[in-house]
């Protein structure tokens, strides 16, 4: 079943995005990247008027955001902008260690979970229990 699950994959550090595509794709998952808010919004709307849905979304908190300039809440923004277009898609926010307060104002405004970031192992079952519930 997890090569029928689309994830949208959205951060602006280049290892750290191929890490966790590989990640999730060698989980069997199918994986679309985007490097910022912007790029990660345009992806969304895209793959929505060609009803190819994801299933869930990872943001990071901190990348470029919708006006494609660095912005410490720009994954904040763009889990808003998301949830108005589908309340029901599934959202974790990715963080590094400093940020975890953060990522709980993050799930406070409607994210599922966050993730640590250096942590993938744990990343594809936090996604299998997301997607099961």
């Amino acid at each position: 079943m997890t090569g029928e699950i689309r994830i949208l994959l959205v951060d602006d550090e280049e290892l750290v995005r191929r890490s966790l595509e590989k990640t999730l794709l060698r989980a069997g998952f199918n994986v679309e990247t985007a490097g910022g808010a912007s790029a990660g919004l345009a992806l969304f709307k895209k793959a929505r008027s060609a009803g190819d849905l994801f299933d869930i979304a990872i943001l990071d908190l901190n990348m470029p955001g919708l006006d494609g300039k660095d912005d410490a809440n720009a994954g904040l923004e763009l889990l808003a902008e998301l949830r108005k277009a589908d309340a029901d898609l599934p959202i974790v926010i990715l963080t590094a260690f400093d940020e975890v307060a953060r990522a709980k104002e993050a799930v406070a405004r409607g994210a599922r979970a966050y993730f640590v970031k250096g942590r993938e192992a744990g990343l594809v079952e936090l996604v299998n229990d997301i997607i099961a519930a």
